[in-house]
């Protein structure tokens, strides 16, 4: 006979290194290979979200090829229909130069009275020059702009095999789902399947859950922005609404761009208030209605772990892992919830939510108690009442009838 091996016991500093090292692999292995994994990433988002589709067209006997490029087909035309929308807008915006330069001038001489009191300086030719400068700064550097849209343009080229990677997805979706049962199931395949449909559940309820979500923030804030009657409102709107896809930061970022515009282009100092206060009314909806009902708690996480996420994703992959990073865990805490091992780790990531808290707090039990005694009371108020009721149809029977 064999000896069996004994389980060992390994001190935390022990643990700590291996888990150090193994997620410094993992970093370094992500930067390093940024423009492989990049469209890979991509590629299985879009093609579990349109994994339905192409499963309902299939359904109708389409063949699976036909019906994988029809999918992707309605994904690029998405896009492209975006796109124009905003190449559009942008356009227009950028006819407002001269009403945009003309108001920073104005502002720029309010100040230049307003500082000219209390500081004993000629503002004025600093004041007239500013925007000259800046719009010079601009004209002058347009090569060096240029040549950095062009190396960034160069880089997205990477992302013309994201529709390559989705159709191959599409077509060997059964093959991968077997060879993942196979390699990891471990003789539990019930196990495994039930975990990759919980992972395909969390991708696609994020992905159609936040497109529901930008337009309907797209709509309120497209709708408060023409309100109150600033210019683009349309463009403002959906911009804001679709940086909402990055938490915390997208919604900070895309409410300071319309507000800076009203703000250069109003001449009451009341509209960009009013604007922000309308901003900071639809998020506070987003944050507490919309995106938990239409999202799905299965795939919130608690913000902590979400600034992270944000934060690390933006050092690694830029604003592609700021992008990313966030379904990522929510799929990362999907796979830690199934395994007891690792259980502890998708608690972190998760919400604290009441159901982990089964202790009341002082308050709580205090309410619960007077509706317990409130109830009692009401109780036995009606059943006395019901009591007395028999007691007088008892008497009444009795006279009626007689002697």
């Amino acid at each position: 006979m064999t000896d069996q091996p004994k389980n060992t016991y390994h001190p935390w500093y022990i643990k700590l290194t291996f888990i150090l090292a193994m997620l410094s692999l993992i970093v370094y292995g992500m930067v390093v290979a940024k423009a492989v994994l990049i469209p890979l990433f991509f590629a299985v988002f879009f093609a579990v979200l349109l994994s339905p589709l192409c499963g309902k067209l299939e359904d109708w006997r389409v063949p699976r090829v036909v019906a994988a490029l029809l999918s992707l087909l309605l994904g690029i035309g998405v896009l492209v229909i975006t796109g124009i929308f905003f190449y559009t807008q942008i356009v227009g915006l950028a006819d407002d130069a001269s009403l945009v330069e003309e108001r920073i001038r104005s502002l720029l001489l309010q100040f230049e009275d307003v500082a000219g009191a209390y500081v004993d300086v000629d503002l004025g030719e600093l004041v007239s020059t500013i925007p000259q400068n800046m719009i010079g700064y601009v004209t002058d550097n347009v090569e060096s702009l240029s040549r950095g849209v062009l190396s960034a343009a160069s880089t997205l080229t990477t992302f013309f095999i994201i529709p390559v990677y989705v159709v191959l997805f599409l077509l060997f979706r059964d093959f991968l789902k077997e060879f993942i049962i196979r390699a990891f199931s471990y003789g539990d395949e019930a196990r495994m399947q039930r975990l990759i449909d919980k992972v395909k559940s969390v991708v696609q309820n994020y992905i159609l859950g936040m497109l529901i979500v930008i337009l309907i923030l797209a709509v309120l804030n497209s709708t408060m922005l023409w309100a109150f009657g600033v210019r683009h409102a349309l463009f403002f709107g959906v911009f804001a609404a679709m940086l909402n896809i990055i938490p915390f930061v997208g919604p900070l970022i895309g409410s300071v761009l319309p507000i800076f515009y009203a703000l250069l282009t109003m001449d009451s100092l009341l509209i960009p208030l009013l604007v922000l206060l309308g901003f900071y009314i639809i998020q506070l909806f987003e944050s507490n209605l919309f995106t938990p009902s239409i999202v799905g708690r299965q795939v919130s996480l608690n913000p902590l772990v979400t600034l992270v996420a944000i934060f690390v994703g933006a050092q690694i992959w830029g604003l592609v892992g700021m992008i990313l990073f966030i379904p990522a865990s929510a799929v990362l805490k999907v796979i830690f919830d199934e395994f007891d091992s690792l259980k502890p780790y998708g608690f972190l990531l998760g919400k604290a939510d009441q159901s982990h808290r089964k202790r009341k707090s002082k308050l709580a039990l205090k309410v619960q108690d007077i509706s317990e005694r409130f109830s009692e009371r009401a109780n036995k108020m009606i059943s006395d009442t019901k009591t007395e009721q028999e007691q007088k149809k008892q008497q009444e029977q009795k006279n009626t009838e007689g002697p």
